[in-house]
């Protein structure tokens, strides 16, 4: 049987117009017992967006109709775009979708859409087919109007219809309240979405109901199906919340690992442990370094209840409050976590690594661990660098552990670094809530050395465990990032050169050290953050394939995701396909279903990731909003971090939130966006502002509604005002004298040869100085 991507090589190739099923089967000599797997073949490549289904029941090449897929982000203004999930030949960035254009598709749904045309490397089209909506579940804010009519006006000002909540389907919800509606009639032409209330969330304000908006907006599975936490409770023997050891039937035939001295080194709330790390030194002077690994996938079987959901999830989600996880808490903080001092299964990676840092001989186990301690970030650090009594002689046994994990720390540092991997060492802030989940402050988040050790023996980790897949040629997930797109590279460079900076490469050969050795150059500058920020913006997002296509930002030419299963979903399978690499040899028909079944899974988990990614970035900028909501007023220093035609995005220096301050604040000019230099330039006054300047603003407003902060420049502020003053001095003056009799005799003033004198009890006698003489 033919593979999806062996049907699609041959339609390209035999089948030169949209065929019904019947046509390409006998074009592809297709045979009679295999026509039934042919058919799903199509159905799953039309439902991967790569056929397009079209009047008469004919199937065509989506590129050769000009015909891209991809999800749609609409604004609050009516348009969209749809973001392509294939590179569009021709055309950077997103295709450009008309209000008018978009059929009836909503915000997030995944559709097909015509390009219509392509001006300036920008494409624009319409939407012409949905493939899958988004999700029926809609959250926002429930009303009624004046006659009694119900209707929820949605949290994301992305969907931009209310829904109607006819009669009996309100669940009894007060106006006012955050509820969750389903949609039960999708809009057409002629009417908007009808839906009804499934879920009534509560004030708004009310604690931990922003994170329940949050969840319910970006559809994030919260509590996990009665199948997931029943196979959950039959591993765990039914004594959830209880340390439950690894069973001696489970650790049978493992590596036995108990007896070295191995730790978990995270945060002081983590309670989820992924990852342990032994290390010795080898009689050569090498490093033997482990690193061992929750076997999730030796009790988290394919196609099992708790697969499927982790699967949909894709992810663990962390709010600031709560974690979402990927699999029930059983797992995730119990039988699978490697809580201190408790029998657990791993898969380790144990590397013996040179003075160089290179990888001379790696091995990978089955094994069964112990963890000698649980460490936290703060108390390796507290050893190493802060160099505490009290830390230190608490734990002196594993301090010679932790001295020779910095030493290799640097090693492998160095050889990342000549090998011209990026560092984007930026820094990361972390809220500070009280008990009703509100802001008290926001902070840097600290990142010492133990954080760097961990990050540097995890990314080793993962690079041995693609190189080992793609030796082997085993189907799995690769973590890709590609080479940034030239023409991005182009501007940037034109940006760096006008602050006298530069990448020293052209657009088209650039390498990772290129970007890397401006970083250095840029360190401690006042531009550093803001260029730091654009060069990311002008790199391409990193994300699962199910090809080996190097990982750019690292510089290594192999890179997957192999350290934290309990969290990511890709990790699992990389797990399940190292233990298959590690067995008996592949066959050619499982070696094909891995081959059409990995492109989805990539594709997918990809999705899930940005999902959660956009929704952890949401909450802490809501957070954020409502912390500056008593500081309209307030002025504060900042610096710009984006530039666009209506406006400067500011980040202030002493909170970490960014505003914005609209251009129509910019009242002392008209001011043209120049894209290529990041700058606003002022027609008359030639005044600029800039991506990295600092500036003085003051907050105007804080918009609760849409999550906003707006901002204003103090300095032009308080030129403006002043101005307003003058004139209205000067209209003042120039009013009629009855204007000016009529307020004068209002207040108690009379006019006198154009000059004001009191009418008051001294008027009448003019003023006197202290000595009674009039003057």
């Amino acid at each position: 049987m033919l593979s999806r991507e062996q049907i699609l090589d041959s339609i390209r190739d035999r089948v030169h117009h949209p065929a019904s099923a019947r046509e390409l089967m006998q074009a592809l000599k297709i045979p009679r017992e295999e026509r039934p797997a042919f058919r799903r073949h199509l159905k799953a490549l039309v439902a991967e967006g790569e056929l397009i289904q079209v009047r008469g029941h004919r199937y065509g090449l989506a590129d050769k109709m000009d015909l891209v897929v991809g999800r749609l982000e609409t604004h609050a203004s009516g348009y969209g775009f749809v973001v392509s999930e294939r590179p569009l030949e021709g055309a950077t960035g997103d295709i450009y979708v008309a209000a008018q254009n978009l059929k009836e598709a909503m915000h997030g749904d995944r559709v097909v859409v015509r390009v219509e045309h392509v001006r300036d490397g920008r494409a624009e089209g319409r939407v012409v087919k949905i493939l899958e909506r988004r999700s029926a579940r809609v959250v926002g804010r429930f009303e009624t109007d004046e006659a009694g009519v119900a209707f929820v006006v949605p949290f994301d000002n992305r969907i931009v219809a209310d829904i109607h909540v006819p009669r009996g389907e309100t669940l009894h919800a007060s106006p006012g309240k955050m509820v969750t509606a389903e949609i039960t009639r999708w809009p057409a032409a002629t009417r908007g979405p009808v839906g009804r209330v499934v879920e009534v969330l509560g004030d708004i304000n009310a604690p931990g109901v922003d994170t329940q908006v949050i969840i319910r907006k970006h559809a994030i599975p919260d509590a996990h199906g009665a199948a997931a936490v029943e196979e959950a409770r039959r591993m765990t023997r039914g004594r959830p919340g209880q340390t439950i050891e690894a069973s001696r039937q489970d650790t049978a035939g493992r590596t036995d690992f108990r007896g070295l001295q191995i730790v978990t080194i995270d945060g002081e709330h983590a309670r989820d442990f992924d990852d342990a790390i032994s290390i010795e030194r080898l009689g050569n002077g090498h490093y033997l370094l482990g690193v061992h690994i929750a076997d999730v996938s030796h009790y988290v079987k394919q196609r099992s209840a708790l697969d499927e959901e982790a699967y949909e999830r894709g992810t663990s989600v962390y709010f600031p409050e709560r974690a979402v996880h990927m699999f029930p808490e059983a797992l995730a903080t119990g039988l699978c976590s490697l809580n201190p001092r408790v029998d657990r299964l791993v898969q380790s990676c144990v590397m013996e690594i040179d003075r160089h840092g290179d990888v001379v001989r790696y091995e990978f186990h089955d094994a069964v661990i112990r963890t000698t301690e649980r460490m936290t970030y703060t108390a390796v650090n507290a050893i190493l660098t802060d160099r505490d009594p009290e830390t230190t002689a608490r734990f002196q046994r594993l301090v010679p552990m932790f001295e020779l994990m910095r030493e290799l720390f640097v090693v492998l540092n160095d050889r990342r670094r000549r090998l011209g991997s990026i560092d984007f060492d930026l820094e990361e802030t972390e809220l500070v809530l009280d008990e009703a989940g509100m802001v008290e402050a926001i902070i840097p988040s600290e990142r010492n050395v133990a954080h760097r050790i961990i990050e540097e023996f995890m990314l080793l980790a993962n690079e041995t465990v693609a190189q080992y897949l793609d030796e082997r040629d085993v189907p799995s997930l690769y973590r890709v990032h590609e080479e940034p797109d030239p023409l991005k590279v182009e501007r940037f460079e034109e940006f760096v050169s006008s602050l006298g900076y530069s990448l020293a490469a052209p657009p088209d050969g650039v390498r990772p050290r290129h970007f890397q050795h401006l970083i250095e150059r840029l360190q401690g500058k006042p531009e550093e953050k803001p260029v730091a920020f654009l060069m990311l913006r002008t790199m391409q997002k990193a994300r699962y394939d199910s090809r080996n296509l190097g990982h750019f930002g690292l510089a290594f030419e192999s890179y997957t995701h192999f350290t934290s299963p309990i969290r990511r979903y890709p990790d699992l399978v990389v797990h399940r396909m190292l233990r298959e690499a590690r067995g008996a040899a592949i066959t050619a028909e499982r070696r094909e279903d891995l081959e059409e079944e990995m492109p989805e899974i990539a594709r997918h988990t990809s999705d899930m990731e940005r999902r959660a990614d956009d929704a952890e970035r949401e909450l802490v900028q809501w957070k954020k909003v409502r912390f500056m909501a008593d500081k309209v007023g307030d002025e504060f220093d900042g610096y710009i971090t984006g530039v666009a035609p209506f406006g400067l995005f500011v980040e202030l220096v002493e909170h970490f939130v960014e505003g914005l301050v609209h251009v129509t604040t910019m009242a002392d000019d008209y001011y043209r966006y120049l894209e290529d230099a990041h700058t606003l330039r002022g027609e008359n006054t030639e005044k600029t502002y800039r991506l990295g300047d600092r500036v003085r603003v003051q907050v105007l407003r804080v918009d609760l509604e849409r999550r906003q902060i707006e901002l204003g420049l103090v300095q032009i502020l308080d030129a403006v005002r002043q101005e307003e003053g003058r004139r209205h001095a000067r209209r003042s003056r120039m009013r009629p004298k009855h204007e000016r009799r009529a307020e004068h005799a209002a207040t108690g003033r009379r006019e006198v040869g154009g000059r004001h004198r009191n009418r008051g009890a001294r008027g009448r006698r003019g003023n006197r100085r202290a000595g009674g003489r009039r003057r």
